[in-house]
């Protein structure tokens, strides 16, 4: 059964739509309003405030911290500075894709992880003679993410730091409206953003003031149908969508790599021994069977395949999650689509697959299905750059 996260006394009393989903046994709203566009458009013209407390975290601490997490994780975690934050994978044995998450160094021997999946366990298992203490902090600690190009004004007025110094994927430790908080400069959305960690006794009075910090700015609470637009839109991959942890797959095919999956960049490979690291570097050097694209599909062809029902182009407000299948020019099957969604800011459809290697150059022009008056066609869609939004604000 799910419970309510610290925020749930504010976020309940502004949920208009009633509609919620469990996201790791938490509560979440799917969107405030009946509708997500409002609070779409605030996350990308003014800034919209996300509970995002449901992610899994940990604190790993002991003068092996960073030993540990380079060993568990695809990542050199040795070169991270206190101070910074750095987006990872890691993989079982096989390197095929146990979860992905970000890991936070906070101090010289203590780092904090965020996971999509429980993963204590897996840090435990292999802490081994590590001298480590791991502790799961997700019951204990609350999170906001402020997100759009408003987003640092707002944070500006409640936290009493330089923010304007506070570079992409970095960290501070700030006084938020008289109590301490973690702000990073981190978010899903691909935009301008932060992400506000504090106790959960501290909860509501960190909503609080960032609603009154951002009555001038437009800031409006958004749900998790906003939140998955923009992620799209920003290319992020999602574990259990776009690709399955390999400790939940029945078959081979099922699991991905690192390579496969877009996340290459991510892997150290040149370094002292690490899980996965003997697979990842053979597959690196044969290369991936598949490839993580984003696609753009042809919207005059999706039009008239509507038109010939007398029907106009139908796209969903929110993004869609069923994954269908993609074909090459000659009707061949060589992968599927996992999510898409149509793009106010873009004014495009776009969707998230994975394709055969071969077919994943940029430019490919592949087939999507899309079914339209329940008979299942095919539209165009290029193999196009991720991520399809990008604005110099989000790095600046």
């Amino acid at each position: 059964m799910a419970i309510p996260s610290p925020f749930h006394p504010r976020t309940s009393a502004l949920c208009k739509s009633l509609r919620w989903k469990d996201w790791s046994g938490y509560h979440a709203v799917c969107a405030y309003d009946t509708y997500p566009e409002r609070e779409y458009y605030a996350i990308r013209h003014a800034a919209g405030l996300i509970d995002i407390t449901p992610l899994f975290k940990y604190e790993v601490r002991g003068s092996d911290a960073a030993a540990l997490l380079a060993y568990v994780m695809a990542k050199d975690i040795h070169r991270l500075a206190v101070g910074q934050v750095t987006y990872c994978c890691w993989c079982n044995d096989s390197g095929k894709l146990v979860d992905d998450g970000t890991v936070a160094r906070l101090a010289e021997t203590q780092f904090r992880v965020t996971a999509a999946e429980p993963s204590l366990a897996w840090l435990t298992r292999n802490a081994g003679s590590f001298d480590v203490a791991i502790e799961e902090s997700t019951q204990r600690l609350a999170a906001l993410a402020v997100q759009g190009p408003r987003a640092r004004d707002v944070l500006r007025r409640v936290a009493g730091v330089d923010l304007e110094a506070l570079r992409f994927f970095r960290l501070i430790e700030a006084n938020v409206d008289g109590f301490k908080a973690v702000i990073t400069r981190t978010g899903y959305t691909g935009d301008l953003g932060y992400e506000v960690w504090v106790p959960n006794d501290r909860a509501p009075s960190l909503w609080d003031a960032l609603i009154d910090a951002g009555h001038d700015y437009g800031l409006q609470p958004a749900g998790l149908d906003a939140l998955d637009v923009t992620r799209i839109e920003a290319g992020f991959i999602m574990n259990g969508v776009d690709y399955f942890s390999a400790n939940h797959c029945l078959i081979e095919s099922r699991k991905s790599t690192p390579y496969e999956s877009g996340l290459g960049w991510t892997v150290n490979l040149d370094r002292e021994p690490f899980i996965g690291q003997k697979a990842l570097r053979e597959e690196k050097r044969r290369g991936p069977e598949r490839r993580f694209v984003g696609l753009e599909l042809d919207w005059d062809e999706f039009e008239r395949l509507h038109a010939k029902h007398g029907l106009p182009p139908q796209v969903c407000s929110a993004a869609w999650r069923d994954a269908v299948p993609v074909y090459n020019s000659r009707g061949v099957h060589v992968g599927q689509a996992t999510s898409g969604t149509w793009s106010p800011a873009l004014k495009k459809n776009l969707a998230l697959a994975t394709v055969s290697a071969s077919h994943a150059a940029l430019g490919t022009v592949l087939r999507m299905e899309v079914t339209v008056e329940y008979v299942r066609h095919t539209v165009s869609a290029v193999v196009s750059k991720r991520p399809f939004f990008d604005p110099p604000r989000k790095r600046a």
